[in-house]
């Protein structure tokens, strides 16, 4: 490899501190600010974990670290940050690797499940300045949800859980995927779509990947059964994807279960929808039903997970040529 290849990897981004909150959701609602009952209850959750707002530190690390792990075979990388709603913003990496010569790259985002509402916003960010601007030739990992080294990752990291509850409680235990939420409309034929979604004519793509990932996981880990539910939904009029997790949880104590674990496999780090909707939220509901409950520790920047993502990468590059 000769010259440097660029690998963007991208996030959703986050507010930096309490003060920023309300810009930061500013940006996500497109430029309406939300009301300020919102605005008092986002300041009131993110208290509630300690006003933490870690997702750009552990993004960073996990930018970094991709970089090392795909150099230490003796290949030549160069990783870069980008997000979405917050900086460092998606184009000024893509002026970034211009000014630094970059002439092939790879964009990479930290959601493992493709929706056009979702990974496919991202693509349409660099595909603009690139437009606009100029830079690298880029191509995209759409999705990884199947790599077998993710699989693994999310395998061990669900029998952990399942070790962390007492023996009764663990006998009697279900596992519940989750990915975030997006909002849908029925179509004539009463099936369901991704709301702005036109690419999935055989149905959604993004919950499709989402149970893929659930069987595959479900199937190294030696699991009876789990449950796919979804989290975190927005407040829009719009129906979004169901069932949610917390109904979830309420039927599986009405049938018998003693405990739940929860797999967030949609999401890669720790911030607000890990932290306040599950360990605070989701936990309140399954234990004030007299479930015990316990979530998979998320990936961060592990070895093993950085592992998986560079050869995604790897085998990206491979089959682009």
């Amino acid at each position: 490899m000769s010259e440097p290849v660029g690998v963007l990897v991208m996030a959703y981004g986050s507010a930096s501190g309490p003060e920023d909150i309300e810009r930061y959701y500013t940006d996500i609602r497109g430029g309406r600010p939300p009301s300020p009952e919102h605005l008092v209850e986002l300041r009131e959750r993110y208290a509630a974990i300690g006003n933490r707002f870690p997702l750009l530190d552990i993004t960073r690390a996990q930018a970094d670290g991709l970089e090392r792990v795909l150099n230490e075979r003796g290949g030549r990388f160069r990783g870069y940050l980008g997000m979405k709603h917050s900086p460092p913003w998606i184009h000024e990496a893509v002026r970034a690797m211009r000014a630094d010569g970059i002439r092939r790259a790879v964009g990479l985002v930290m959601a493992p499940h493709w929706s056009a509402m979702s990974v496919e916003t991202y693509v349409e960010r660099v595909e603009r300045v690139l437009a606009e601007e100029g830079g690298p030739a880029f191509s995209f990992v759409r999705s990884w949800h199947d790599h077998a080294g993710y699989v693994a990752f999310l395998a061990r990291r669900v029998t952990e859980a399942l070790g962390r509850l007492g023996p009764d409680a663990r006998e009697g235990a279900r596992v519940v995927f989750t990915a975030h939420s997006l909002p849908v409309r029925t179509l004539p034929d009463g099936s369901l779509r991704c709301k702005t979604c036109q690419a999935c004519p055989g149905g959604c793509t993004y919950a499709a990947q989402l149970r893929e990932t659930a069987e595959l996981v479900a199937a190294s880990a030696g699991l009876d059964g789990f449950e796919v539910a979804w989290q975190s939904a927005g407040r829009t009029a719009d129906p979004w994807w169901g069932p949610a997790l917390e109904d979830v949880i309420r039927r599986l104590a009405g049938e018998g279960r003693r405990a739940v674990v929860v797999c967030p496999a949609g999401f890669v780090s720790d911030h607000l929808e890990v932290l306040y909707d599950l360990d605070l939220e989701a936990r309140g509901v399954a234990e004030g039903l007299g479930l015990g409950f316990e979530r998979t520790e998320m990936p961060n920047a592990d070895p093993s997970f950085l592992a998986a993502l560079a050869d995604a990468v790897r085998r990206h590059l491979a089959e682009a040529r």
